[in-house]
């Protein structure tokens, strides 16, 4: 007797293609949706950006844009946490308006007095723009207080400015502000060393790097996450437990339905043999 042929196998493919569905989805669902944390930013400025998310262990990347410029996409489940961290390193930079922009041609003639509001504001957008490039400087403003001449015989008004920086916790900037107060004065016609101000205020810490890092956090099959991921890393696990379980069913299935009894059967040609009494 010849072994019966395998049959054709409808219900195995059926099930392996059912199987590779699940798991594509569960594979792109895991990916998460991406969104854009900035949308067009110059090329330096977004990768200090990305270093900054790269440092706090959040997973960023660049995308191309118009222009030359480019944005910065990140999980949408890590939007909040990222925010949080760009607003702890002053990110984006703040941009300041040049003496080419503020005193840019329109084609009407301005006052005086708003030629000399422009460059009062002008002046003030150079120099914070240059304080801003200190390390550790998070914002920087510098206000400057220009008064009208007097008259002849009238004793003049000295001139007056007022720098306030903002810095990350842990820089010192005491130690250069002579050198601040320096290159302000030497930035403004008829200012003095004794009439400039300049105040430091550090950025505070909201919390402990342990405490903060044990917050948001969580144990998800023994082994440590961001808490805003954990729900979904463990439906995703559960789910590839569960495609694994019927994976293996139905390869058990198949052996059960197909091979053994492929096995079991008599081999081609076999001839049936009687014993003959002697």
């Amino acid at each position: 007797m010849n072994a019966p042929a395998l049959p054709s196998l409808p219900f195995a493919r059926r099930l392996w293609q059912s199987l590779a569905v699940a798991l594509c989805a569960l594979l792109l669902a895991a990916c998460g949706a991406r969104v854009d944390l900035l949308g067009a930013v110059p090329e330096d400025e977004a990768n200090d950006v990305l270093a900054a998310l790269l440092k706090a262990d959040i997973p960023a990347q660049k995308t191309p844009g118009k222009d030359g410029m480019v944005g910065v996409q990140v999980d949408s489940a890590q939007v909040g946490r990222s925010l949080e961290i760009l607003r702890e390193n002053g990110l984006p930079r703040e941009r300041f308006a040049g003496m080419g922009q503020v005193f840019k041609k329109e084609g009407l003639i301005s006052s005086p007095l708003e030629e000399r509001a422009r460059y009062i504001y002008a002046l003030s957008q150079e120099l914070s723009n240059t304080l801003s490039k200190i390390d550790g400087v998070l914002a920087a403003r510098v206000h400057v207080v220009l008064p009208e001449r007097g008259t002849a015989g009238e004793a003049g008004v000295p001139s007056t400015a007022a720098v306030f920086i903002k810095h990350q916790d842990g820089y010192s900037l005491e130690i250069i502000q002579p050198q601040i107060r320096r290159l302000v004065t030497n930035s403004i016609p008829g200012l003095t060393a004794e009439r400039v101000s300049v105040i430091f205020v550090g950025a505070q810490p909201r919390a402990t790097p342990a405490a903060a890092s044990a917050a948001q956090t969580a144990s998800v099959w023994g082994f440590e996450v961001p808490r805003n991921a954990a729900g979904g890393l463990s439906a995703l696990l559960w789910s590839l437990a569960v495609v694994a379980v019927l994976a293996l069913a139905g390869l058990g299935y198949l052996v059960w339905r197909y091979l053994l009894p492929a096995r079991g059967s008599k081999p081609a040609g076999a001839v049936a043999t009687t014993a003959r009494p002697v």
